[in-house]
């Protein structure tokens, strides 16, 4: 999982695509970061509006979107969607009944799969015990309202800090491993 979290957990304003505080910790060093993660993922997850939304954007991205626009839209893509019936982006499969799917090709081991955004998605895949690390970043800022990534729906569970990295905007990323 990688999302960018407020400091009081938002991974998302009150209204969809409201993500004004990514703009807090991007920068070069996020940047960086990015293109890596795209490096050592096998593909990209995704549930249906955050595919939308991502599809959207980057289909269009310009040049000021380079290195990250290339990656984005040549890495596989799989969006978890009982209702979704075309996907426009290239190199994108989509899957009906994601747990199942998601488990039967971290079994077939491709390689790492980040989940970006997603947050109902990511619920359940953490639910089912999917997720082998969560790298967040965490934007210096308290948005008072919005929608939170970990929320009461979430099965309790530990994890293992296995990086803090500090950013020069004040952000912070932070990996975890998931504890079982």
């Amino acid at each position: 999982m990688w999302n960018v979290v407020t400091l009081d957990g938002c991974f998302e304003g009150e209204k969809p695509w409201d993500l004004s505080f990514h703009q807090l910790v991007w920068g070069p060093e996020l940047e960086a970061l990015s293109v890596t993660q795209l490096h050592e993922a096998s593909a990209l997850v995704f549930g249906k509006d955050t595919y939308q939304g991502m599809a959207d954007y980057w289909l269009n991205a310009g040049a000021t979107d380079l290195p990250v626009a290339p990656l984005m839209n040549s890495i596989p893509k799989i969006v978890c969607s009982q209702t979704l019936e075309k996907a426009d982006w290239n190199n994108t499969t989509i899957v009906r009944d994601a747990a199942s799917e998601i488990a039967r090709l971290k079994d077939a081991d491709g390689g790492p799969m980040f989940v970006f955004g997603s947050g109902t998605l990511s619920e359940s895949l953490m639910n089912a015990g999917l997720f082998d690390d969560v790298r967040l970043c965490v934007a210096p800022t308290i948005l008072g309202k919005g929608r939170h990534l970990f929320t009461d729906a979430n099965t309790p569970r530990n994890f293992k800090l296995l990086e803090a990295k500090p950013l020069e905007n004040g952000g912070v990323v932070l990996r975890y491993e998931v504890a079982n």
